[in-house]
């Protein structure tokens, strides 16, 4: 099935567990879920409708029980090569990718532009080209600026997967945000999601509304007025300014990473003041809901936007959730990118 049409009816019913069904046969029983993702690229959410995001959702929540066994090997990338590069450090998201192809049987290269010859003057596309005579199969791509992963794509052969381009969007994050999600309450439609903090230079934020609205959630952006996009009133989301107000009936608190780093200027007065009027602790959450859970994407910074009592409550937190969820998702996309290929089996 490689159209939407097809996807819309395209619903995956949970693995068997690796006591009932293991080795080859759990690898024939993915195999044959794997669809054909309907576009070459990754490059937003934007991009997806709703019947494609909820088809590779439903193929994610399958391989969260493989990478639970034992032995988490497929051979769904065998022969295939996924390039990683990333302009800008991380830690969970490269990890992610690189266990995501390993686990899949992917050759995975991890390039650093820091010993590379960007350092001696080489252009964003003169590396595009140089890899594409490599003929890699899957490119991971991350970049401190808005539009970088478009760019490459219109110049390589092959797939390529923004992890995270300036402020632009980071759609694997909020695709595994929404893996988290469903797993906890069932279904995304209908949830309150607040999405707290440093919203203007968030390409979390970003991708995660996009998202979260297609999946028909109710969505609120809280943060001061320093730390909102000029035309946020054109996202079609609730906006607030204080937090103790915004959070009211709120069934998910995602908290966003104070991004000093692209601040030029004084957005927040401190980071003590900061924590005090937006910062998540518990006097702040008794006001969502009963069934609140809290999300972060990471890194956090303790005591700055949350408190550590709060994100290490296993009864709310879904933070660890996140971060189990990132493979799963990651492992899907890139089975159903290289299904897509033209020299794809």
């Amino acid at each position: 099935m490689t159209g939407a049409d097809g996807l819309s009816s395209l619903r995956f019913a949970p693995i068997a567990s690796a006591s009932m069904d293991s080795g080859p046969n759990i690898e024939s029983s993915i195999a044959a879920r794997v669809f054909a993702f309907p576009q070459k690229h990754l490059i937003g959410v934007a991009g997806l409708s709703r019947s494609d995001a909820l088809a590779l959702l439903d193929f994610a929540d399958a391989l969260v029980a493989v990478n639970r066994q034992m032995d988490k090997k497929l051979g769904l990338l065998r022969g295939r090569t996924m390039v990683n590069l990333f302009f800008e450090s991380s830690t969970r998201t490269q990890s992610s990718f690189e266990l995501a192809g390993k686990r899949l049987g992917a050759d995975v290269v991890n390039m650093s532009p820091r010993t590379s010859s960007m350092t001696k003057g080489e252009t964003l596309i003169d590396t595009a080209v140089t890899l594409n005579a490599m003929k890699p199969d899957l490119l991971v791509v991350r970049h401190a600026s808005s539009g970088a992963a478009s760019l490459l794509s219109q110049k390589v052969s092959c797939s390529v997967i923004n992890a995270g381009d300036g402020s632009h969007e980071h759609p694997t994050q909020a695709l595994l945000d929404a893996l988290s999600l469903r797993r906890a309450f069932g279904d995304v439609e209908g949830l309150k999601v607040c999405i707290c903090g440093d919203v203007l230079h968030s390409r979390v934020a970003r991708s995660n509304v996009l998202l979260l609205q297609t999946l028909g959630a109710h969505v609120r952006l809280i943060g001061p007025p320093t730390l909102m996009p000029s035309g946020v009133d054109r996202w079609g989301v609730e906006v607030s300014h204080d937090m103790r107000h915004g959070i009211e009936g709120a069934d998910v608190v995602m908290m966003l990473r104070l991004q000093l780093e692209r601040m030029q200027g004084a957005f927040v007065p401190s980071v003590r003041e900061y924590f005090r009027f937006f910062g998540l602790d518990r006097e702040k959450l008794a006001r969502a809901s009963p069934r609140v859970k809290v999300m972060h994407p990471g890194p956090m910074n303790r005591g700055v936007e949350i408190e550590s009592g709060v994100a290490d409550d296993p009864e709310i937190s879904l933070i660890q959730d996140q971060v189990e969820m990132g493979v799963a998702v990651r492992m899907a996309i890139l089975a159903s990118l290289a299904r897509r290929l033209e020299n794809a089996q």
